[in-house]
């Protein structure tokens, strides 16, 4: 049992990229772990999938919803199975490279002083890999004020976190928010994380993800900055700035925000282009 991580993952409609994402965690160097599944009542073959990989590995715990119940929700029915010592997330349409949890459980291990650890991903799709996103670096109490800590399913954190906090926030409120209300609480109850600079985790580009993320989204959103400054007891004036980043954010058209990632890869592309030629 000691030091064994629970890595839980919902699933819904993801036969198409469901297969690289479980193997990719079968297949961590890190050994001790169960793999607790929650499948969101999916209408594809994604619970059929899952059924043979549990059939043939043991360390898969696979339950389902009876109706679609969305994210925070399955996150919650994963973490009443999890027995590990420690929690990792892990999206059904990305990949966790192989040693990415041994080298987030050695970090814990080597900084007691931190409770969770993130990581960098790296975006990519049928084309390839494209540019990095890096988490902030040494985040603290303060800096929900203007940014997200951490990369929700890149982190690995111990389980007493969930336990403390509750677990996921179900409401709409949270939709496609979920790690924005939990790093409010996270901080609010006194744990401190980090993040690796190491892209130990790839996340599959989305566009549809940008699109979904409507005025209504962005409202539910701020209504959870509203809520979670208050608990934070932050200046009433610090709202300002969420407040205009919701308006602007609503209205840009997602032709901008589309051409603005395609200015990313290029850079990257570029830079890695750069860094082979000056290693000949």
């Amino acid at each position: 049992m000691s030091d064994k991580i629970s890595v839980i993952m919902a699933v819904y409609n993801a036969e198409k990229t469901l297969k690289e994402a479980v193997d990719s965690i079968l297949n961590q160097t890190y050994k001790n772990i169960e793999f607790i599944i929650c499948d969101d009542a999916s209408t594809d073959n994604s619970y059929k999938l899952l059924e043979e990989y549990a059939k043939k590995d043991d360390r898969i715990i696979l339950i389902k919803n009876e109706v679609n119940s969305r994210l925070s929700f399955s996150l919650n029915h994963c973490l009443k199975y999890a027995t590990g010592e420690y929690v990792a997330r892990m999206d059904a349409d990305d990949i966790s490279l192989p040693e990415r949890l041994e080298k987030q459980m050695a970090f814990l291990k080597e900084n007691p002083e931190y409770q969770l650890v993130g990581t960098a991903m790296q975006r990519f799709n049928e084309k390839g890999l494209a540019d990095i996103v890096y988490a902030v670096d040494n985040p603290d109490y303060y800096t929900l004020r203007n940014k997200i800590p951490f990369h929700h399913a890149t982190i690995l954190t111990e389980k007493r976190m969930y336990d403390t906090v509750n677990g996921y926030t179900v409401s709409k409120r949270t939709m496609r928010a979920q790690d924005y209300d939990l790093w409010f609480r996270f901080y609010a109850n006194g744990f401190k994380g980090t993040n690796m600079r190491e892209a130990l985790y790839l996340v599959r580009e989305d566009e549809n993800a940008i699109r979904r993320r409507t005025f209504k989204v962005r409202y539910n959103a701020f209504k959870t900055t509203l809520i979670g400054f208050k608990l934070l007891k932050y200046p009433k004036t610090w709202l300002i700035r969420p407040a205009v980043e919701m308006v602007v954010k609503s209205i840009v058209p997602f032709k901008i925000v589309e051409l603005y990632r395609a200015l990313q890869k290029r850079k990257y592309l570029k830079n890695e282009n750069s860094n082979h030629i000056g290693e000949n």
